[in-house]
């Protein structure tokens, strides 16, 4: 019977430490970042990773309801749309090794360690998706700006604003920079020669490093807007004060030239 894996980006960040201690089952795997549960009983699996991600295996929408209203709990800043990502286990007995496609993965027999392997590379790659997405709206924002420049020669906004809108996009970035070691390979694909190559042929499915570098590259691009924006605001700020010198120096004669 296929193994059925949403994968689901629901929150910012997910306290793992909390989740653990209430939650009261044995973990299969786990670290402070993530924690890998299996119910051989129900053939089901869980993936939770502090980047947001919940990873439910062969869950119907009922257990999954019920753990999403319990996860949520355990988690920091709510996405108002969660974003998706499906993937399917198949199993064929009939083979020697795991045959990846796009929407599927057969393998010869399930084992937890390749459930694992194959809900982290879906947890990822709906990680990459967010952080796309965040990427994406922070270029958008800096064209009014840059446009506003082009056409005009300056910028409207205020001081203020200006300064929270380069702290909304200084703390994004370094949201997704901290959470940049989703890439890593797990241990155990190291001395496991299957497990390596599955993992190698998801993350060229799942575009992982491609879409990586293009996070990367995008981010670049707003690091140079920042950079840019900054620049103006400094530029604005002398001019002002110049021009309050100025006129510090104009009162200041026409004070002298009255009392003399």
């Amino acid at each position: 019977m296929p193994i059925r894996i949403e994968a689901l980006q629901i929150a910012e960040s997910f306290n793992i430490k909390k989740f653990r201690e209430d939650f009261l089952e044995v973990e299969h795997f786990g670290t402070q970042s993530e924690i890998f549960y299996v119910f051989p009983e129900t053939n089901q699996y869980l993936y939770i990773f502090d980047y947001g991600v919940v990873v439910f295996a062969n869950y119907d929408q009922r257990d999954k309801a019920e753990l999403m209203t319990f996860a949520q709990k355990y988690t920091t800043t709510l996405i108002e749309t969660p974003l998706f990502e499906e993937y399917q286990i198949e199993t064929n007995d009939q083979i020697s090794s795991s045959i990846v496609r796009n929407n599927v993965v057969t393998v010869p027999a399930i084992t937890p360690s390749l459930v694992r392997i194959i809900t982290l590379n879906t947890g990822q790659s709906v990680a990459l998706e967010y952080y796309e997405v965040l990427t994406d709206d922070m270029i958008t924002s800096s064209k009014h700006y840059i446009l506003e420049l082009e056409r005009y020669g300056k910028l409207s906004i205020s001081k203020t604003n200006l300064l929270k809108y380069i702290g909304k996009v200084l703390n994004v970035k370094n949201s997704i920079i901290d959470n940049l070691y989703i890439l890593d390979d797990p241990n155990l694909v190291w001395d496991n020669e299957e497990l390596n190559i599955l993992n190698r042929q998801l993350k060229a499915n799942f575009e992982i490093n491609t879409r990586f570098k293009d996070i990367d590259y995008r981010l670049q691009i707003v690091e140079d807007n920042l950079t840019l924006f900054t620049d103006v605001l400094n530029v604005r700020e002398s001019s002002r004060l110049e021009w309050v010198i100025i006129i510090l120096i104009v009162l200041e004669i026409f004070i002298a030239l009255f009392i003399h």
